[in-house]
């Protein structure tokens, strides 16, 4: 009962700006659940990313990242569906929060308030959005081969919302589901407010 796969690959590159990078990701949701011991990443790191995935997606009236635990989840894609070069873009990016925490507040993310950590993320993400446009330009110039990674928040943002909309909680927590096939209805109500579709 997740999101169309269409649907979420438009949503994903409309809310960062540029397509989703790992396309062999959408095969993976299938497979059963590993330990975080089967992953290159700790305890404490899936920790850290359920901790920045409940900035990008956090709990309000419905569900957050953390709910989702979507550290696991990121801890296995990129274990098992990121290419190396990839996989390093997203380890920067996970050390640009820390130290970017560490210079702007002299602390450890993890003990900035709510508004301190939704400020430096908003930073890294308009950061993005620039690198990410410059690569959109240079790269019409490139082969396919010599296309560069987006920016490494990118990478992170993406994770996020992918391991977020294919859990069990995003999927009928936040979304609406209704099984297809069903009947068209071209007149369905929609009230104000209402959750986003999954099919």
């Amino acid at each position: 009962m997740s999101m169309n796969r269409r649907d979420l690959l438009k949503m994903i590159a409309a809310a960062t700006g540029t397509a989703f990078i790992s396309s062999n990701a959408m095969a993976y949701i299938t497979l059963p659940m590993k330990s975080v011991n089967q992953t290159d990443f700790s305890k404490d790191d899936v920790a850290f990313f359920n901790e920045v995935g409940e900035v990008i997606i956090p709990r309000t009236d419905t569900p957050g990242a953390k709910d989702a635990n979507v550290g696991l989840m990121m801890a296995i894609m990129v274990t098992d569906c990121y290419t190396p070069a990839q996989r390093k873009a997203f380890t920067a990016g996970i050390a640009s929060i820390k130290t970017l925490a560490k210079s702007t507040y002299g602390k450890d993310f993890l003990l900035l308030s709510n508004d301190e950590r939704a400020a430096l993320l908003a930073s890294l993400d308009d950061e993005a959005g620039v690198f990410n446009k410059k690569q959109e330009l240079a790269s019409k110039e490139r082969k396919d081969e010599e296309k560069q990674l987006p920016h490494s928040f990118t990478l992170i943002k993406q994770l996020t919302l992918f391991t977020f909309f294919t859990s069990e909680v995003g999927a009928n927590k936040v979304l609406r589901y209704v099984a297809i096939p069903g009947r068209y209805d071209g007149d369905f109500p929609y009230k104000k407010g209402d959750k986003a579709w999954a099919t």
